[in-house]
């Protein structure tokens, strides 16, 4: 174990590209956001440590092209302990490819890796095409979590990655003992109230 953190965890993003991957990770990493878009193009990544109980938990956070030819393979998904899965609420095909995306975790990462469901953009109300409640049905048949979030409007981004860190480290536990890991992340400051759904 490091002495500058108790655990490190490799998360990856994936999804169809202008879902909002690099939004979330910047507004996560560095509590910024911009208008402007510019597609991924291989792979982009931040380092960012939260604390779990007191003690350092240091995240290596993976932006993905989501772009074919610029798409995830193998080596990316190497070490790899959670993949967030986004989709854009207002592009319904974003939402449809979510289980080819699945599907290239299964057949690229590790065995039991945690998975999670994102849908991006929650702000745009009026703009909103995919029924939530239809992701979530999805997210609850495949047993992963979901939850809607907005980079713009820093909705929910802290909560996916608590989440994140809370399941894998229960899993770390789980493997060590029957005794399972309940307690809250700190990050920097309260999750917002929304009217997005999370799960």
């Amino acid at each position: 174990m490091n002495s500058e953190y108790e655990h490190l965890l490799k998360i990856v993003f994936v999804g169809d590209t202008g879902v909002g991957k690099s939004s979330i990770l910047l507004r996560f990493a560095d509590d910024t956001f911009s208008e402007s878009y510019i597609s991924t193009i291989g792979v982009d990544f931040k380092i960012k440590t939260v604390y779990f109980e007191g003690k350092p938990i240091k995240l290596q956070i993976w932006d993905t092209a989501g772009q074919e030819r610029f798409r995830v393979n193998y080596s990316h998904y190497r070490g790899c302990h959670g993949v967030m899965v986004v989709y854009d609420v207002t592009d319904q095909t974003s939402f449809e490819n979510v289980p080819r995306w699945l599907q290239e975790i299964e057949r690229y990462a590790r065995e039991g890796i945690i998975k999670m469901i994102i849908g991006n953009k929650c702000d745009l109300v009026s703009q909103k095409v995919v029924d939530p409640f239809l992701a979530k049905e999805l997210a609850d048949s495949l047993d992963v979590e979901f939850l809607e979030t907005s980079a713009k409007q820093a909705i929910s981004i802290e909560e996916a990655f608590i989440s994140m860190v809370r399941l894998n480290l229960n899993q770390i536990e789980e493997n060590k003992s029957p005794t399972s890991v309940n307690s809250k992340l700190t990050i920097l400051k309260p999750p917002q109230k929304n009217n997005c759904i999370i799960n």
